[in-house]
């Protein structure tokens, strides 16, 4: 399973870029999951559902189930979060991993700069920035102290190029041609 990272300031259009890149990928034959690491309490449960009452009262572990899909929610109960590998573990294998966040862990990523976000470039601080998606490419060249490719970031079929390249993706599949069905 190759892993590549999307890194960007709040605001830069990661999750957009998924969004976009996603149905590119699977047109490809290229099977994807993703993993979002979120800096705030979430819960994908609701007050009052069964699995919720499990959780509040005590459990470790709740899987729920039905036809669709499952989940699994975790709770740490004060044990310390786990790691990205951790994590990856529980995932079942497909060809390409998009993890957004987990900034910190060694993967290659592709930053999503916007200058108009007035934030600086991660890719001059991160060794495993391997590309810059941007909407001003001058902008981020006049800012960047090394030398990356730039990719258009409203260009989603060459930025799907870019990681199949470098992630030595095989595709089963032509891509589809903008606007066809």
């Amino acid at each position: 399973m190759k892993i590549f990272g999307l890194a960007g300031w709040s605001g830069s259009g990661k999750t957009t870029l998924v969004q976009q890149l996603l149905p590119v990928f699977v047109a490809r034959g290229v099977t994807v999951s993703t993993m979002k690491h979120a800096h705030h309490a979430f819960d994908v449960d609701k007050p009052g559902k069964d699995s919720y009452v499990h959780r509040e009262a005590g459990a470790t572990e709740v899987l729920v189930t039905s036809s669709k899909r499952w989940a699994l929610m975790h709770e740490n109960r004060n044990e310390p979060e786990p790691d990205m590998a951790d994590l990856i573990n529980h995932m079942t294998p497909v060809d390409l991993l998009f993890v957004e966040g987990f900034k910190a862990h060694a993967h290659d990523k592709l930053e999503i700069h916007r200058p108009s976000v007035g934030k600086a470039l991660l890719a001059n601080e991160d060794p495993h920035i391997v590309a810059i998606a941007t909407d001003d490419a001058e902008g981020v060249r006049a800012i960047a102290t090394r030398a990356l490719p730039i990719l258009d970031l409203n260009d989603i079929p060459s930025v799907a190029d870019f990681i199949i390249d470098h992630c030595t993706l095989s595709q089963t599949k032509q891509a589809v041609p903008d606007g066809a069905a």
